[in-house]
């Protein structure tokens, strides 16, 4: 399967539904009073159509797969998450731009998601690396990765342009097939454990 294949991923806990423009709604009402820093790109409320619209424009040039995530005790969509810097033909892909409510924070929300994003791009996708990337000083996004089971691979150092003209060292985590069955058994148990 192509890992910018639209699909529906689901488990007991969230629905992961392809973006479209029917769930900015409920994506700005996730996105009140979310912390908004200067080293991450959360969307504001009042953006979350431009959010969408470019999150689709990425898809529709094949470099991003978006998903809305839906909590399925609650039927609300809490958040949105991806995979972006798609490369097909070796079988790479980055789990990115995700942000979630307040609500969903510090949940089962985003193990739950991860598990299914991690198990549809190496069971189903045959990806040979899946790839997270984030702010060097966005340190809990860093420890949740790290949680996750990825490995730092290292970081990019002057990497892009911030807002203000900051510079942004990118921090580089990776989970490779051989790692997978420890880190899908590790995720499995946090959720079965609530």
């Amino acid at each position: 399967m192509l890992l910018t294949a639209p699909i529906i991923l689901e488990n007991a806990y969230v629905r992961l539904e392809p973006l479209s423009p029917d769930h900015e709604a409920d994506l700005a009402a996730a996105a009140v009073g979310l912390e908004h820093t200067w080293y991450t790109s959360v969307p504001r409320a009042e953006g979350i159509a431009a959010d969408v619209a470019q999150r689709l424009a990425w898809r529709d040039e094949g470099h991003m797969n978006p998903w809305a995530v839906r909590r399925l005790d609650t039927g609300r969509v809490v958040g949105e998450t991806t995979f972006c810097n798609i490369d097909q033909a070796n079988r790479h892909v980055e789990i990115g731009h995700t942000w979630i409510g307040i609500e969903a924070q510090r949940t089962f929300v985003n193990t739950a998601s991860k598990l299914l994003l991690l198990t549809h791009a190496f069971e189903e996708c045959h990806a040979i690396a899946v790839e997270f990337r984030t702010h060097w000083h966005n340190r809990q996004s860093r420890a949740a990765i790290a949680r996750l089971g990825a490995k730092q691979d290292g970081v990019l150092r002057n990497h892009r342009l911030g807002p203000g003209g900051t510079l942004r060292d990118t921090v580089v985590f990776s989970i490779l097939p051989t790692e997978w069955p420890a880190v899908r058994l590790d995720l499995t148990e946090r959720l079965a454990r609530g």
